[in-house]
């Protein structure tokens, strides 16, 4: 994982222990939850701020769980928040975990789906007329080590997966973690202890392992382009999830 990741790929320094936030997180997030406020009174520029700031967590969070997809499913997601925003009640915090809620509940309707009527993959060369729909921002979301964090995530048994995913990279804490896995907040902090410190020694070991290649041409531990490329694990796809 990168040391970028390892500063909180939530960006709100939050920590998987459960504990509470600091005084500026405190501060951004009444700000977040006033722009709510405004959102849901129908400011379209306060919802376009919360589409900005919540979008990159969604996806990351979406894309260890369906892959490829996560684009289509955090759209559906959106629209449904779109939808119910005007019942919603809430601080940004519970909205957070609300909208990780509709997202995990909308992959799981897309990973049913996609078993029942299985995609057909079509060759590259029939793509070359289409505009490029890509973006600055959506190409900096792919950086390569925000996306091997994810990947390196997604090998973890399930429960710890996700308990990770949720704590550290949507930034919920143990209590919203608890409701959108519907599980105990006792085995929330569990799964993610055990997910953070099977990380720890992955990485202890990658590291050990780059060292140890110096004698076939490399003088240290792998530089900054050099890759690896990890296989997401099958019981993160969400097939047993209902």
């Amino acid at each position: 994982m990168s040391r970028r990741a390892d500063r909180d790929p939530t960006g709100r320094g939050g920590t998987p222990d459960g504990s509470g936030p600091t005084g500026s997180e405190a501060t951004r997030d009444a700000e977040l939850s006033a722009t709510l406020a405004a959102a849901r009174a129908g400011d379209d520029e306060a919802f376009r701020t919360l589409y900005r700031v919540l979008q990159p967590l969604l996806l990351r969070y979406l894309r260890a769980l369906v892959g490829a997809d996560a684009e289509d499913v955090a759209s559906e997601t959106w629209l449904q928040i779109v939808r119910d925003l005007s019942s919603f009640e809430g601080d940004y915090d519970r909205f957070r975990g609300w909208a990780a809620t509709i997202a995990r509940h909308r992959a799981l309707d897309h990973v049913r789906y996609t078993r029942r009527r299985p995609s057909i993959a079509v060759p590259a060369e029939e793509f070359g007329a289409l505009p490029d729909g890509s973006d600055a921002a959506g190409l900096a979301l792919e950086a390569v080590s925000t996306r091997a964090s994810i990947e390196l995530i997604a090998t973890l048994p399930r429960d710890q997966a996700e308990a990770v995913l949720l704590r550290v990279v949507m930034g919920l804490d143990v209590a919203a973690t608890a409701r959108v896995l519907g599980k105990r907040a006792g085995a929330v902090r569990t799964a993610a202890y055990r997910g953070l410190r099977r990380l720890a020694e992955r990485l202890d070991r990658s590291g050990q392992s780059a060292e140890g290649s110096g004698g076939s041409g490399a003088t240290g531990p792998a530089g900054p382009d050099s890759t690896r490329t990890v296989t997401p694990a099958p019981d993160l796809t969400l097939r047993d999830m209902r």
